[in-house]
């Protein structure tokens, strides 16, 4: 029941993105970064399974992409590395689908509604751009995916894991530092492999 689930809601995602055609952004400069993307993520994505046991780092990466390609064309990428880890890794058919949609869509598709609500509500601006959304709302939406993800699993009567809110609230902050941080070196100097990113709304704004 649980894997059904969460096969849904990828294939759904998968769904609203392909409709979309976000394949079309790929003739501009945004080519590089989502190569880039299908090339460093799988190793991030595969570290639960290569480091030492008991030690589960797990990195996400989804709301830099999203700041990077936009929502559509970020879910096929994640959709990719996540093929890439099922062929390369050892985890089964249920766990690639799972970390697909807690580690990958979950978080990229919160990361957009944070951004959407900050255009909407909060003035243009370079600091609400690089602290609010690429490093608190990458906390906020990796945190939250996975608050969801043990909820989820708690109710399907998966056994509760020590201490595990707290592992995901520390790993969240990893991913905000990681994500603040690029996002602020691509605005300085490559904002054309940030497809959110304005230079005339962010710093021409009066």
């Amino acid at each position: 029941m649980l894997f059904a689930i969460e096969l849904v809601l990828s294939l759904t995602a998968l769904v609203v993105a392909l409709w979309l055609r976000p394949w079309r952004m790929l003739r501009g400069a945004l080519l590089t970064p989502t190569l880039a993307a299908l090339v460093v993520l799988p190793g991030l994505w595969l570290l639960p399974q290569t480091l030492p046991q008991g030690l589960q780092i797990q990195l996400s990466g989804a709301c830099l992409l999203v700041l990077m390609l936009g929502w559509p064309l970020a879910v096929l990428v994640l959709a990719g590395v996540a093929l890439s880890v099922g062929l390369l890794g050892q985890a089964d058919l249920a766990a690639v689908v799972s970390q697909c949609l807690w580690v990958g869509l979950m978080p990229a598709t919160v990361a957009m509604v944070i951004g959407a609500v900050l255009r909407r509500w909060l003035p243009a601006n370079l600091f609400i751009y690089t602290l609010g959304r690429a490093f608190m709302g990458t906390a906020v939406a990796v945190f939250f995916s996975g608050f969801m993800m043990e909820l989820l699993h708690r109710l399907a009567g998966a056994p509760a894991m020590e201490q595990a809110l707290v592992g995901r609230w520390l790993m969240a902050w990893g991913d905000a530092f990681l994500t603040g941080m690029f996002a602020t070196i691509f605005v300085a100097f490559v904002p054309q492999w940030l497809a959110t990113w304005s230079d005339a709304r962010y710093l021409d704004s009066r």
